[in-house]
């Protein structure tokens, strides 16, 4: 069990030489193979740079990098003009699509009586540990998960293994990790690597991944003077040690502590990035510990179109919405059809202000029927976009026109709180 590659600091800027040079020398390292596998995330992780490790790899290892297996989770196919944009040059054959519902094997089961007491007795079920057929039975002498480490809402922080079993996982495993996440509570998860969902990932990796010739790339994203994305840290390594220290990392680049917790927050979700609420929901995820109570969280969405990534979750959105925990609780209970997707009851708890704020949705394609239907209050984007410019607003602090608020130009690349929320934490 070995850390190949740690280098990082919230200064530092890899080029993309610096890249090529880190995954040459780890490579050397690791020696010859003959057939590699490539997980690296979908587009809405586009700012990762999973995909520019991505085309490296394949530089360094060409025919041998015989599969290209993008992450997906629930997530949508990606589009060739997305594959293009971020994996720039390699040829379309290369990538497999993951089909959580059918393509996965379950290779172990982490005992109840394990997730009972990480969670506190909150789940009192075994959590199965799944994978794409492919991932475990390809027969790769190479297994390369790519990714960044960010703050998140289900795992306290993103990427290492949740990249195999819920971003290659199924519906079982997926379902259930939301819902232990947000039984827990997200707001003591999140920002924190060691964690009860985490460890309860570790448990299967440990348990049930040996012999497995897994390799992980991990990336640190913060921002320059011009709110540009660059990498600032890179980690590789077959253990927990490497997503250790990128998470170390990831906190004091994308962690931010404010003393003042803003009245009203804006988020602009880039409509490259962002076409649902299932992801556009970042910007209530990642703010919610920052935000005042009675404040307003005003989200700039021109790409969101829809609510879930896939028609069921969406159908599930629409039914119930976004309603306080004790109301989704409730609706668990009581309705078969939430109760068979708990990845999507998790979704509507992470995703409610729990009538502590509010949320102002101004999508580019949902109507204010669908949006109020929801839970979330609604404004048109044009106008709202005329009195919070995102071109000319500056991240954090600003005036407008007499109006103090907090701006936010990507809520995925961190993790935004006051810090009396993070009291006893």
């Amino acid at each position: 069990m070995s850390t190949y590659y740690a280098k990082g600091s919230p200064d530092t800027v890899f080029s993309k030489d610096d890249l090529r040079q880190a995954l040459k020398d780890v490579f050397n390292r690791l020696g010859p193979r003959e057939k590699v596998i490539a997980l690296p995330p979908d587009f809405t992780r586009f700012y990762s740079m999973a995909g520019e490790l991505t085309v490296l790899a394949e530089e360094y290892y060409g025919d041998k990098l015989v599969d290209i297996m993008p992450a997906l989770g629930t997530h949508f196919e990606m589009t060739p003009e997305q594959l293009n944009k971020m994996y720039a040059g390699i040829d379309h054959e290369k990538f497999r699509y993951h089909d959580f519902e059918n393509d996965v094997v379950t290779i172990g089961e982490v005992p109840a009586a394990f997730v009972n007491g990480q969670t506190e007795g909150r789940i009192n079920k075994p959590w199965p540990c799944q994978m794409n057929k492919l991932v475990r039975d390809g027969g790769h002498d190479l297994i390369l998960s790519i990714g960044q480490v960010v703050p998140h809402e289900v795992m306290g922080m993103a990427n290492y293994n949740k990249n195999i079993f819920i971003g290659t996982g199924g519906k079982d495993a997926i379902d259930l990790s939301h819902f232990i996440g947000a039984a827990y509570g997200m707001e003591r998860i999140m920002g924190l690597a060691d964690n009860p969902l985490r460890r309860i990932l570790n448990y299967g990796q440990d348990h049930f991944c040996s012999g497995m010739p897994l390799v992980y790339i991990l990336t640190v994203i913060g921002a320059d003077e011009n709110n540009v994305p660059v990498c600032r840290g890179l980690y590789i390594g077959d253990d927990v040690d490497c997503f250790l220290q990128a998470s170390e990392l990831s906190i004091a680049v994308n962690f931010t502590h404010l003393d003042e917790a803003p009245e009203k927050i804006v988020v602009w979700m880039d409509p490259e990035e962002f076409h649902s609420t299932w992801v556009g929901n970042k910007a209530i995820y990642r703010t919610r510990m920052a935000i005042a109570d009675g404040g307003e969280l005003v989200v700039l969405a021109p790409g969101v179109r829809i609510f879930g990534e896939q028609p069921k979750i969406d159908e599930l959105i629409r039914k119930y919405g976004y309603r306080t925990s004790p109301e989704i609780l409730k609706s668990i209970e009581e309705n078969e059809d939430l109760q068979q997707n708990l990845s999507a009851a998790a979704h509507l708890i992470h995703g409610s202000p729990e009538g502590r704020f509010t949320v102002t949705y101004c999508p580019g394609d949902l109507t204010r029927e669908e949006i109020e239907g929801v839970g979330f209050q609604y404004a048109d984007l044009a106008e709202m976009q005329r009195k919070y410019n995102p071109e000319t607003l500056v991240e954090g602090w600003n005036d407008v026109d007499g109006e103090r608020i907090f701006f936010i130009g990507n809520p995925a690349l961190g993790l935004w709180a006051h810090r009396d929320r993070l009291a006893g934490r």
